[in-house]
């Protein structure tokens, strides 16, 4: 069966290609820079690092004055670890930035929307529309836009967003890096290993991890849909070795790790995989933020 290729990027390259695509989406939008929820995971991060290497490199060639602002939202659900990592990377990066607390808006939709609070997972994404929300005010008062942070896996690969919560944003700076090629582009940046190999959480629900929640790695997700896009169905995806074998080994770190099987066979992972890309492709047409152009490679 043939191999499924994975693309690479030339770090350098697809930066500038991703900095410029910010700084002309700023441009148009007559804006005079970004905002962008910092979490203190490897996406926010990362595109925090992009937008701003690209800003310093315009305002030192155009004597402009384009600029970030860092917004941290925490609610009751977030782990402790996540606020001082934000901070760190806003202060690594030398962005200015700025800590709220969004519990008691999280706690004040109890009087229009007490269904929200019967599971977490609602509860979850009604904290993501919230935070969403405060960034949208905070663009709209100082003529910036918003910089979202989902990667290509997940805006694209899974739909492993809230729809008008995170997923509402200007514009989507590594949409087109999967979550592989962003932890190499966080270094590359010069991120240190804590947060470019930093456990993916969403922060929505107690305990959250992703890998908890999907029962499988984003290195999966990008190896599915590259497959689906080199010709392979879902069968043969179900049988490829350069699928089963990995899938097997999270299987059991699943089980060793929660103490419970969330899925048995690689043929159950492919199969959530290319139901929950079905969610995504249908979601990007009610949202789709722009995204850059940006060169990869399957050599």
């Amino acid at each position: 069966m043939q191999q499924i290729k994975l693309p690479q990027m030339n770090c350098e390259k697809v930066s500038r290609e991703i900095g410029d695509f910010v700084i002309e989406s700023v441009l148009t939008n007559n804006a005079c820079g970004c905002v962008i929820g910092l979490s203190g995971g490897v996406d926010s991060s990362t595109c925090a690092a992009l937008v701003k290497t690209a800003f310093d490199r315009y305002n030192k060639t155009h004597k402009a004055h384009l600029s970030m602002v860092g917004y941290i939202l925490p609610s009751s659900m977030n782990n402790e670890e996540d606020i001082p990592d934000a901070q760190f990377v806003a202060n690594y990066l030398d962005i200015p930035y700025e800590v709220h607390n969004i519990e008691a808006l999280v706690r004040a939709f109890k009087l229009t929307n007490p269904e929200a609070f019967e599971s977490s997972y609602d509860r979850g994404n009604l904290t993501s529309r919230i935070r969403a929300n405060v960034l949208s005010t905070k663009a709209a008062t100082e003529k910036k836009i918003i910089a979202g942070t989902g990667n290509k896996d997940e805006d694209f690969g899974i739909g492993y967003y809230t729809l008008f919560g995170d997923g509402a944003v200007h514009i989507s700076p590594i949409a087109g890096l999967s979550k592989r090629l962003v932890r190499e582009m966080a270094l590359f940046s010069g991120l240190p290993d804590h947060i470019a190999c930093r456990t993916s959480t969403a922060g929505l629900e107690p305990d959250q991890s992703d890998y908890k929640d999907l029962g499988y790695e984003y290195d999966m997700v990008e190896l599915i849909t590259e497959g689906l896009k080199q010709g392979l169905t879902g069968v043969q995806l179900a049988v490829h070795d350069q699928v089963v074998v990995p899938i097997r080994r999270q299987i059991a770190g699943y089980q060793e790790s929660f103490g419970i099987k969330k899925f048995d066979t690689a043929a159950e992972v492919v199969e959530d995989i290319l139901h929950r890309h079905v969610t995504a492709r249908s979601k990007m047409k009610i949202i789709h933020p722009p995204a850059p152009r940006i060169t990869l490679c399957y050599d």
